[in-house]
C-alpha cells in the first residue's frame, strides 16, 4: 500500500510543479541541452555508487543542493526524475518503490534546498560567502540528513526492519556523511557561480556582487 500511494504523490507533484518554461528553453537552446543531460548523466553515476552495512539500507550521494540552486526547484524535480527512471532501467532501483524514493530522496530534499535558499536570501546579508557556505554548503548537508531520516522512516514504516535496527545500521552513518555531501554541493556550487554565472538561476550577481561592492 506504501509504494503504491508514494508513486500517486509523485506523480502528483511532478504534474502540479511542471515548469512551462523548461520544454522550449531546452529546444532551442543547445548550451542548455547540453547542461541538462550533463546533469542528468551525473546524478545517474552518482546515485550509482551505493554503500551501506546491510542490504535495504543503501546511501549515496545526493547533489540536489547544487541541482536545485542551479534550475529552480520544479525543472530540479523534473531533472532529478530521469536519473531515478534510469537506475530502475538498470536494474539498481526496485521500480515499486520508486514513487517513495522520489519523494524522500528528491522532492523534499529540493524544497528544503530551496526554502533555505529564499531564508537566506531574504534574511541574511546578500554576500557572495552567504550564498557559497548557506545556501550551497549547510544547505547541503541539511537536504542528506532530511533525506537519510525520511527514507529511514518509510522503510521502518514497511516494517521490514525494527527502529533500532535502522538507527544502528543506516542513521548512525547520518554523521559520516554530512561533510562530504555538504563539501560537494559547496564546491560545485563555487565553481559555478565563478566561471558559469548564467548557469545558476538562484545566484543573482546584482544582489551578490555588485550591489555590495556599491
Amino acid at each position: 500500500m506504501l509504494p503504491w500511494a508514494g508513486w500517486a504523490v509523485w506523480l502528483a507533484v511532478l504534474f502540479f510543479s511542471y515548469p512551462r518554461e523548461f520544454y522550449p528553453k531546452f529546444k532551442h537552446q543547445k548550451d542548455y541541452q547540453h547542461l541538462v543531460s550533463g546533469t542528468v548523466v551525473i546524478l545517474f553515476l552518482l546515485w550509482s555508487l551505493r554503500a551501506g552495512l546491510v542490504d535495504g539500507l543503501k546511501v549515496h550521494f545526493l547533489a540536489l543542493t547544487v541541482l536545485t540552486l542551479t534550475h529552480g526547484w520544479r525543472i530540479a524535480i523534473w531533472i532529478a526524475a530521469v536519473p531515478g527512471l534510469l537506475l530502475v532501467a538498470f536494474g539498481i532501483q526496485d521500480w515499486q518503490e520508486l514513487g517513495l524514493v522520489n519523494l524522500t530522496s528528491v522532492v523534499v530534499p529540493v524544497l528544503i534546498s530551496y526554502w533555505v535558499f529564499l531564508l537566506s536570501y531574504r534574511y541574511l546579508s546578500r554576500h557572495l560567502f552567504i550564498y557559497i557556505f548557506v545556501a550551497a554548503f549547510f544547505n547541503g548537508a541539511l537536504s542528506q540528513v532530511v533525506h537519510m531520516l525520511l527514507t529511514g522512516s518509510w522503510i521502518w514504516l514497511e516494517g521490514e526492519y525494527s527502529w533500532q535496527y535502522i538507527v544502528d545500521n543506516y542513521l548512525l552513518l547520518i554523521p559520516l556523511l554530512l561533510f562530504p555531501e555538504a563539501l560537494l554541493n559547496g564546491m560545485s556550487t563555487t565553481l559555478l557561480v565563478v566561471y558559469k554565472p548564467e548557469w545558476v538561476r538562484t545566484f543573482y550577481e546584482r544582489d551578490y556582487i555588485y550591489q555590495r561592492d556599491k
